[in-house]
């Protein structure tokens, strides 16, 4: 029998979506993202021009090296006293090989860390499925690996955008924050990826929660990165096409917040700060984006307690707003796929956490 004076778990391992550091790396990493997906050469070949922006290097690694640092300093002091692993799911390091280390590690169990705020199948079960891939190929001697719950609705993680958000208006001229727009930004998704998850409802909700607490009632939630055939229907309105209808009200400035994201990663420098402002500059828009909460030292310490919730049974789950506590174990319906070969091979993702 375990001693129960033991900690149910040994270590904490950061998984992401990982992405390539070097130009010579860019096209086998999008290979290795579109594997057993019908999607054309071309497409990919166009993704992988998005790299040539930034010299073929992701910013998502070295970010989530910054988290990790962070991560463990904030362990190291206040505890719980876990050692800190990272695993890709599509890029070095990846997932199989760093539970290889853990295993040799002596690592026994050990809570997932993912680096997605809000359920979808490409941001919550897909997470598991690969935990669960990487797990068979390491064999029986991989450590078992349980997710924490989401956090879509954390006071910790919606004080650190709320942060952000006011970080950006004071960039702004004093006189032009009250009449900036408020956008809030996220993945798009297939809608039929959306009629299996609460993605669509978890956006909203925090983006409501974050505009509270600013004392600003006037914010949209638009979305970015599409990548889907046109007959094919996505979440909307598209950022770009938001940016022309404010332009059309009048509107002078706005205020962009990534708020589907955690770090500034491809496809918010690219998408957003490359796309979405070229199409501001061209409307005359003043264009502030918002930061991600990154290693917000509010955000590091959500982590840490959302850790301490599964070593600590029976501890509150702290949320805001309406919606409930996720489930620390995902329920058996939850963000389930949908035809692979309709929608989620149709995606092309950059760095999509």
């Amino acid at each position: 029998m375990e001693n129960a004076a033991k900690p149910a778990y040994d270590a904490l391992l950061v998984v992401s979506f990982g992405g390539p550091e070097r130009k010579e790396d860019v096209i086998p990493f999008l290979e290795n993202v579109l594997r057993g997906k019908p999607v054309p050469r071309e497409r990919m070949l166009e993704v992988a021009g998005h790299y040539d922006h930034f010299g073929g290097k992701s910013p998502i690694n070295e970010q989530n090296r910054a988290l990790i640092r962070a991560l463990e300093e904030s362990f190291a002091a206040a505890g719980p006293k876990l050692p800190v692993y990272w695993g890709n799911r599509n890029w070095h390091p990846l997932l199989s090989d760093t539970l290889r280390r853990m295993a040799d590690d002596g690592v026994r169990r050990a809570l997932a860390f993912v680096t997605s705020a809000f359920s979808s199948y490409s941001g919550c079960r897909q997470y598991l499925e690969n935990i669960a891939d990487a797990w068979r190929a390491v064999g029986d001697r991989a450590p078992q690996i349980d997710k924490l719950r989401g956090f879509f609705n954390h006071p910790g993680f919606i004080a650190a955008v709320s942060d952000r958000v006011r970080e950006a208006f004071d960039r702004l001229p004093p006189e032009r924050r009250a009449t900036a727009a408020l956008i809030y930004t996220a993945h798009s998704i297939p809608q039929a990826m959306v009629e299996r998850c609460q993605y669509e409802a978890q956006l909203a909700e925090a983006c409501r929660l974050v505009s509270d607490s600013l004392g600003h009632d006037r914010w949209r939630l638009a979305y970015q990165s599409r990548s889907g055939p046109p007959s094919q229907p996505w979440l909307e309105p598209d950022i770009c096409d938001e940016l022309r209808r404010l332009a059309a009200e009048n509107v002078r400035d706005v205020v962009v917040v990534p708020i589907g994201f955690i770090s500034d990663h491809l496809e918010v420098v690219y998408d957003l700060d490359t796309q979405a402002k070229a199409v501001a500059d061209g409307l005359a828009l003043g264009f502030v984006r918002a930061a991600t909460v990154g290693v917000h030292p509010g955000f590091i310490e959500m982590v840490r307690e959302l850790a301490r919730e599964r070593l600590e049974p029976g501890s509150a789950r702290r949320t805001l707003g309406l919606m409930p506590p996720c489930p620390d174990v995902c329920l058996a319906d939850c963000c389930l796929p949908t035809n692979p070969e309709s929608v989620v091979a149709s995606r092309v993702p950059v760095d999509y956490d």
